[in-house]
């Protein structure tokens, strides 16, 4: 059995007062992908936030191999060994790759992730250096974002709709990417609408509704089912 890497228990969270978040229990094993998928408003990138740091929790446990996460500010919990690549990408447009990545390199916890592995890893971003970010493709801009979060030396890596506004063969470069990151034994969680995506990386499916966790299974279980999908998520 995997051992539990991040454990989320009874987590409460919202904003302006309003709860978005009912109690929702998570866990990703070590070396584990998980794709956290559900409808639009569902609350997904409400847990994601609240596992970073950027949301604080009312109530509930976030724990990183046993160490309390719940309420630290976002740079504590990337030092603990989490990183976010965020919806929309959000690189820094005017500094080149370069800089962003150096950017990165002056906050990362010890590890294996240097800037030359990075580039290794995604030969494109080492040829497009020297550009700035708002030259760069769409998918080379997810694939910026990606090298940052990963020069933080994650344990575990959140990623929040990393297909959104792709071509279909960008998107099949991006989850060729997460899936040889599993294999390399970094735990990945998914949130994702592109289920294609979602099913080439993620071990396991969970799925939210209404701020809590409605269902969870193997991912090939889930694909077996499309009764199942078509009633959580809506799709055909």
């Amino acid at each position: 059995m995997t051992a539990a890497l991040l454990e989320v228990e009874g987590l409460r969270a919202g904003y302006g007062g309003s709860a978005v978040l009912h109690g929702v229990d998570l866990t990703v094993g070590e070396g584990q992908a998980v794709a956290l998928l559900g409808r639009n408003g569902a609350g997904k990138s409400t847990l994601l936030s609240a596992v970073m740091g950027l949301l604080r929790p009312t109530a509930g446990s976030v724990r990183l191999q046993g160490r309390e996460l719940a309420g630290r500010p976002a740079n504590l919990v990337a030092r603990s060994g989490v990183a976010l690549v965020p919806q929309g990408r959000r690189v820094f447009a005017d500094l080149t790759v370069e800089q962003n990545l150096q950017v990165a390199t002056g906050r990362r916890s010890a590890g294996p992730w240097t800037p030359e592995r990075a580039y290794r890893l995604l030969p494109q971003l080492a040829e497009r250096r020297r550009h700035r970010a708002d030259q760069l493709s769409g998918g080379e801009q997810q694939m910026l974002a990606i090298a940052r979060a990963l020069l933080l030396n994650p344990r575990l890596l959140l990623l929040d709709e990393p297909s959104d506004g792709l071509a279909p063969t960008v998107v099949a470069r991006v989850a060729g990417l997460l899936a040889d990151l599993r294999d390399q034994g970094l735990s990945v969680l998914l949130v994702e609408q592109d289920l294609r995506t979602a099913f080439a990386v993620a071990d396991d499916v969970t799925v939210m509704g209404k701020g809590e966790i409605v269902h969870r299974s193997p991912t090939i279980e889930f694909r077996r089912d499309a009764a199942l999908a078509s009633r959580l998520l809506g799709v055909n």
